[in-house]
């Protein structure tokens, strides 16, 4: 029989100073957000205005500890925010909140000195962080990359290339994954450096033409010849592969609350819409098709908002669950997918219009179900954890 004392329940009701922070992420997304959303999808341009007055009002790396200049709240407290500003647009939404990406390892493992020099100017709105894995050979297989990081001397030379990297041609300074060791096992050869992106050697091309979410920052980046000093090795040396592994186990429950609050978004778009088209002389909210489509919808978007602060208040809680992450990743994704087709559908042909919302709902929900692990990922390492499969 299998054991599920992984999971903790969670209470459906927020405590007051939550339902606060989540009241506030949805006051300013449904103000500014939208100032921006439209013209940076159609421009591919990164909205650099809304994320500083995100910033200045405490909604950006809200995780990162008082001492680093953050506002000392939890997975929880982040995920309504990013919940929140999904809800009102999915690409702003990411965009503006997405500029910490990668703080969470370097919280994890990152030496104090590293940590009083990158994380502080953070929260502050003074830059941009990334973290760079994949590599046009190498996603879902981390461990396969080859972006190499050899020892010389007081530094590290690095050389390979990165893609598909959020912020990436933003960024300050960046995460990078790099093959430290010539041999050994698999998993081990592995290591982490903090690397100044305006360093001579890096060159950036910013990736354009995507489907979706279209006002974060995608890039292409090439290492040649960079040197980086020894004390921006990151964590334990050929521990690497663990630290990004540690990494997706937290920041997979950024992306369900992502997927949580597009779906709603989503949802309210349909109604809203429902409620004003009419046919056969009457708004086409009355008709049982419709309402049983609104009725799956909302009750999926329940479930997966139930998982997602579950996922959260875990990791809150010291209780880490690689599965439960994955769950919830996997599962709000798929709803996110799900929701907004049938929010389209409801639309009818005027949803397939740029002049609706929901065409770019649409058009961004999809990377949810790619990045920070594809849903064939997350299943995969569902299953194994659940058959208790190591190796």
């Amino acid at each position: 029989m299998v054991s599920y004392t992984w999971i903790t329940m969670l209470p459906t009701e927020l405590t007051p100073e939550q339902l606060d922070i989540k009241n506030a992420a949805r006051e300013f997304a449904e103000k500014e957000i939208p100032k921006y959303s439209k013209e940076c999808d159609e421009k591919e341009e990164f909205p650099w205005k809304l994320w500083k007055d995100a910033c200045k009002l405490g909604f950006v790396g809200v995780f990162i500890d008082e001492e680093f200049d953050g506002q000392g709240l939890g997975y929880l407290e982040n995920a309504l925010i990013w919940e929140e500003f999904h809800r009102v647009d999915p690409g702003c939404g990411f965009a503006a909140l997405g500029t910490t990406i990668g703080s969470e390892t370097l919280i994890l493992n990152g030496s104090d000195e590293q940590k009083s020099q990158f994380l502080p100017p953070l929260p502050k709105g003074k830059a941009i962080m990334a973290i760079m894995i994949t590599e046009p050979h190498a996603g879902s297989d981390v461990a396969g990359i080859r972006t190499t990081a050899k020892k010389e001397g007081n530094y590290w030379v690095i050389n390979g290339t990165k893609t598909f990297s959020t912020n990436g041609s933003i960024a300050d300074y960046a995460i990078i994954l790099c093959r430290t060791e010539e041999h050994g096992e698999r998993h081990k050869r592995f290591s982490t450096f903090l690397v100044d992106l305006n360093t001579d050697g890096v060159s950036r091309r910013k990736l354009t033409g995507k489907l979706g979410m279209r006002a974060s920052d995608t890039a292409e980046i090439h290492f040649d010849d960079v040197h980086v000093p020894d004390e921006n090795l990151m964590g334990e040396r050929g521990r690497g592969f663990y630290h990004i592994m540690d990494f997706f186990n937290r920041s997979r429950t950024w992306v369900a609350a992502q997927a949580v609050g597009a779906a709603q978004g989503a949802l309210e778009l349909a109604i809203s819409y429902a409620k004003e088209r009419t046919a056969f002389e009457q708004a086409i909210s009355h008709f049982q098709a419709i309402q049983f489509k609104i009725a799956d919808m909302a009750t999926k978007i329940e479930a997966a908002r139930s998982l997602t602060y579950r996922a959260a208040a875990a990791i809150d809680r010291g209780k880490v669950s690689p599965e439960l992450s994955a769950m919830a990743k996997w599962y709000a994704a798929k709803i996110a997918v799900e929701v907004t087709d049938e929010a389209l559908q409801i639309h009818g042909g005027y949803g397939y219009f740029s002049e609706y919302k929901i065409s770019r709902f649409y058009r961004d929900v999809k990377a949810l179900e790619i990045y920070e692990g594809t849903k064939e990922i997350e299943k995969w390492l569902i299953g194994r954890r659940m058959l208790g499969v190591r190796s």
